[in-house]
């Protein structure tokens, strides 16, 4: 194997971007690869699943996620790692990788078996979401070209080569974004999961044409949108003010709590409160709740569990987002595991769009030419924006016709106003596509 060959593999494979990790002596299948001291590397590698394992006897406690990992074999061909798991130990924090020699047929045992210093590890994400992983002894051809190679970028704890299927993304989304800006004002519609054009007529639509124009279908995976960007557009009111819009970070339906085991209606009929407006026979259920303020509406306070602000860090496994009400009952919640499972790889590259909207003669946009880009982010971010009042839940919930035929409308969100989008990302810079 020589570097020329193993890159081909990786983008014959869908990889975009090559990560290399210079293993040391206690980088091996007994003690586990260590994966660096913050939980940047979900950014980067899919994983379907995050549980909790409390700490026992001897055991610290984790977290443990899945992913699908195969070995690039000196042939070139692929052999699955089925019991490959990412360990995540969040009063680090750090990660770990583990369990890739287990059950792989001819996995490359010699090499991660043993303590020997700068074997190096290939990595690469598959345009199926599969992580593809190779190894090299210090020794080796491929060690030799790659210790040549000058001023390769940094990842945290990896070197970085960027394959041509990925070169110039940033440029090509800034490129589609500017032949949006230039349409002027585009009638309002979405796409279904066929990519047929359909109309589209409620207030929200600004994010569908978005989309739309760049051929994004709705999916429910936690990837990026379009060439490895997560693209989301904001109502302004001006093209030239952009610090001062709400911006939707997500949409997650809560993982436990009195919403999830008895349901969004008795929640509602629970917790709800008649319609302010003076609407007939409406429950809604409102209002921007931020961490350790009672809503003066809901009587709910939100209360990050198992986080410590003053550390920063996750200080228990079964930490989670939590509305809790006067007798200290959780009414709804959101586990740390779901919410850092949708965040990090998904908003690891951000592009944050303008629009104005008009509704005569018909729903419309038109998309600004200022744009914000934020790149690297981390779950603990997240966490601190809460803590700070930052990022607020903002839910959009209502039952109509309660004492008929109840109709249910959700939307639980988490907000931030655009001037704080700063605080989430490593990098964040503001670029005009037309300049």
């Amino acid at each position: 194997m020589n570097l020329k060959s193993l890159k081909a593999i990786f983008s014959a494979n869908g990889c975009n971007k090559i990560y290399i990790k210079n293993l040391a002596p206690n980088d091996n299948s007994k003690n586990q690869v260590y994966f660096g001291g913050n939980f940047e590397v979900l950014n980067i590698l899919p994983i379907s699943e995050i549980t909790t394992e409390a700490a026992g006897d001897w055991k610290k406690e984790r977290f443990k996620a899945k992913i699908k990992f195969s070995w690039i074999l000196e042939d070139g061909t692929l052999t699955l790692a089925p019991k490959s798991q990412l360990i995540l130990y969040p009063k680090y924090p750090e990660v770990r990788f583990s369990g890739f020699l287990i059950g792989s047929k001819n996995a490359p045992s010699y090499l991660m078996t043993q303590r020997l210093q700068n074997r190096l590890l290939f990595l690469g994400v598959s345009d199926l979401g599969e992580t593809l992983g190779y190894v090299a002894a210090p020794d080796s051809e491929i060690a030799n070209e790659l210790n040549n190679l000058s001023s390769l970028n940094n990842y945290g704890i990896f070197k970085v080569i960027e394959l041509p299927i990925f070169q110039n993304n940033k440029q090509k989304l800034i490129s589609e974004l500017l032949r949006i800006h230039n349409l002027d004002w585009i009638n309002s519609k979405r796409l279904d999961t066929f990519r047929n054009i359909l109309p589209c007529k409620s207030s929200n639509c600004g994010g569908y044409t978005l989309e739309a124009e760049l051929g994004i279908t709705p999916n429910g995976y936690s990837e990026p949108d379009y060439l490895g960007w997560e693209v989301k557009q904001f109502g302004v009111a001006n093209f030239t003010r952009i610090n001062s819009s709400v911006i939707t970070l997500m949409t997650p339906e809560p993982t436990d709590g009195f919403y999830k085991s008895a349901g969004a209606e008795a929640f509602l009929r629970k917790y709800g409160y008649p319609d302010v407006s003076g609407k007939p026979d409406r429950l809604n259920f409102g209002g921007v709740h931020r961490s350790e303020k009672l809503h003066p509406r809901t009587n709910l306070i939100l209360k990050l569990i198992g986080y410590d602000q003053c550390e920063g860090k996750i200080r228990n496994s079964n930490g989670r987002i939590a509305l809790i009400d006067q007798n200290d009952n959780e009414t709804a919640s959101w586990s740390f595991t779901s919410m850092m499972l949708h965040w990090n790889r998904k908003h690891n590259q951000a592009c944050y769009v303008p629009s104005l909207s008009q509704k005569i003669p018909e729903r419309n946009y038109k998309y600004g030419n200022n744009i914000i880009l934020g790149t690297g982010t981390d779950f603990l971010m997240f966490l601190k924006e809460m803590a700070n009042g930052n990022i607020y839940y903002d839910p959009g919930i209502k039952l109509e016709n309660m004492s008929t035929k109840p109709l249910i409308k959700k939307r639980n969100q988490f907000r931030i106003v655009s001037k704080n989008l700063g605080n989430l990302y490593k990098n964040k810079e503001i670029v005009d596509i037309t300049a």
